[in-house]
């Protein structure tokens, strides 16, 4: 039985992993010097197999980043990662998660993010890198309200 894999804060240490995992999955990973979100991590021992940011702009919040190895893919660990971004947020007094994707539309909106037009996204989160300029305008806004 594989034991699953331990989510945590990620240290400095674990930024060259965390670029490998993103670089993989075809994440951007040029703004994170200049956005510095705030990663957890899930290891299998000491390695990183799964990671997601979250950029706090205040109430508001820009989930990112959510990224699984993928010889550890459809185990739930997107899932969990996800979910405990949404701990961290509600801790740190955010009420509302904004993401921008190309392609996992379908697994948040599993996990009740719901489509959200970008101008109705508040003006500090659409003044990030991430919606600025990295995602095309394609890609797909979701958001949730966070209880």
């Amino acid at each position: 039985m594989t034991l699953q894999p331990l989510i945590r804060a990620a240290t400095a240490a674990d930024l060259t992993p965390i670029l490998r995992l993103l670089e993989a999955e075809s994440l951007p990973v040029s703004d994170l010097a200049e956005a510095q979100p705030r990663f957890l991590i899930a290891c299998a021992g000491t390695q990183p197999v799964a990671a997601g940011a979250l950029e706090i702009y205040g109430t508001a919040a820009l989930l990112r980043s959510v990224a699984v190895s993928a010889s550890w893919q459809r185990r739930g660990l997107g899932r969990r990662i996800v979910k405990a971004l949404e701990r961290e947020a509600r801790a740190a007094g955010v009420g509302q998660l904004f993401l921008l994707t190309t392609s996992a539309a379908a697994f948040f909106a599993g996990l009740d993010y719901r489509p959200i037009e970008r101008a109705a996204v508040p003006a500090a989160v659409c003044a990030s890198t991430e919606f600025r300029s990295l995602c095309p305008a394609t890609a797909v806004c979701l958001a949730k309200t966070l209880r």
